[in-house]
């Protein structure tokens, strides 16, 4: 068996899971309400949630299976190769990275826009218009071919200079660069959205408070314009050591009580008591480890990129082999980051119990379930495989618990 047939084949193998977890997904749909949560939707709200959800998922199935079609037809006419020799020399790499998003643009764009400016729209949770979409979609594309193209060089880099220690190298520069790129998060989120200071009253008087309470500085504490993209509602705070930065979205401030916005931050403050960020940073080195080993092998094999036409090493092609690896290694890695991730999320829970804010924090994940039109039963398949945070239901659960051991 050739690696093309054999690349072929796991192509279509990572398709086919996408596909499958969706559909387990779609039928989970129709799992009975816990208890619970009862009070989260009405029957009617309930019913609409589910038409929501299940255009979703339908619109996610034709999502992976345009990409799988796309990216078949490329890999069986060798195009990225025939592409790249229209190029003049050396410019190969560049040119598959140039096809490539290309590619991903043209599939994405309608899905988005229909995701974002139909479904959204008709559900009554988009407020972009037209324009932020189209600007929001040339910085998205922007920003993914600037940071494939630097992955890419990375690599040419890396191996032409330390050759098979790439392994060990690639994973500790990419390990530096996703460190870089969450410092400068907060730079990036301000280039299309406003931000303002959170007028003084009791709720700003309330959050310091219950930072500092713990040491930590308070930059600032501002108000995000959300609303102009979305409905839903979030809440984060950024910075690094004890210097924070709190941003509420504008359609927090009028849902939420104070009270309920503490307790969301008593659980964002949970996080950074048990440096969970920066476990989670440690625990990625592993996942970088293992594409630094994919990266090692990819380079290794010169049979991988003259099955697909080219004559020497292409780096814009390992690339998308890479992605391929990665992405019949994701059910085994996500299977253990987020089950960390998820008890990480039950810690900081009770961190707002111990707060004082715990029967505060059950009605404001009620509530963030309720607005952001939540899963309220998943399967038990797609929890441990996709699921990051905790069901609802087992959310309230815990933090019930915790609310009776302290009485």
């Amino acid at each position: 068996m050739t690696f093309k047939v054999i690349l072929i084949i796991c192509v279509l193998i990572k398709s086919i899971y996408s596909i499958l977890l969706n559909a387990v997904r779609y039928r989970s749909a129709s799992n009975p309400t816990p208890a619970n949560l009862a009070d989260v939707y009405d029957a009617e709200t309930y019913q609409k949630w589910k038409k929501y959800s299940a255009e979703h998922n339908r619109l996610s199935m034709i999502s992976e299976v345009i990409s799988c079609i796309a990216m078949l037809a490329l890999l069986i006419t060798n195009a990225y190769s025939a592409f790249a020799s229209i190029f003049p020399e050396g410019g190969g790499m560049y040119a598959v990275v140039i096809l490539t998003v290309a590619v991903d643009t043209i599939i994405e764009i309608p899905i988005k826009y229909v995701s974002t400016m139909v479904i959204e729209q008709k559900y009554g949770f988009n407020r972009s218009s037209v324009k932020t979409f189209v600007i929001d979609c040339i910085r998205s594309l922007l920003l993914e071919f600037v940071l494939t193209l630097a992955l890419c060089g990375l690599m040419a880099l890396l191996h032409g200079w330390v050759g098979d220690w790439i392994m060990l190298l690639f994973a500790l520069v990419v390990f530096a660069i996703t460190m870089l790129i969450s410092f400068l998060y907060p730079i990036f989120s301000r280039l299309g959205n406003k931000f303002t200071p959170l007028e003084d009253g009791e709720l700003k008087d309330k959050l310091l408070a219950l930072l500092e309470k713990y040491g930590y500085k308070v930059k600032a504490i501002e108000v995000m314009d959300a609303s102009r993209r979305t409905t839903k509602l979030n809440a984060y705070f950024t910075g690094f050591g004890k210097m924070k930065t709190i941003v509420l979205y504008d359609n927090l401030l009028n849902v939420m009580t104070e009270d309920e916005i503490c307790a969301i931050f008593a659980h964002e403050m949970g996080h950074g008591l048990h440096k969970d960020v920066l476990k989670g940073q440690i625990l990625n080195i592993g996942n970088l480890l293992l594409m630094g080993v994919l990266v090692w092998l990819t380079l290794r094999e010169p049979t991988f990129y003259t099955s697909f036409g080219f004559s020497e090493i292409n780096y814009g092609f390992a690339y998308i082999i890479i992605g391929v690896w990665l992405g019949l290694s994701q059910p085994l890695t996500s299977l253990l980051t987020n089950a960390r991730s998820r008890a990480a999320e039950f810690r900081a829970d009770r961190q707002s119990v111990e707060e004082g804010y715990g029967e505060a924090m059950i009605v404001a994940l009620k509530k963030l379930a309720k607005d952001n039109f939540a899963h309220l039963s998943p399967s038990k398949i797609n929890v441990a495989l996709e699921y990051s945070h905790p069901p609802l239901s087992r959310r309230v659960e815990e933090v019930e618990k915790a609310l009776r051991s302290t009485k």
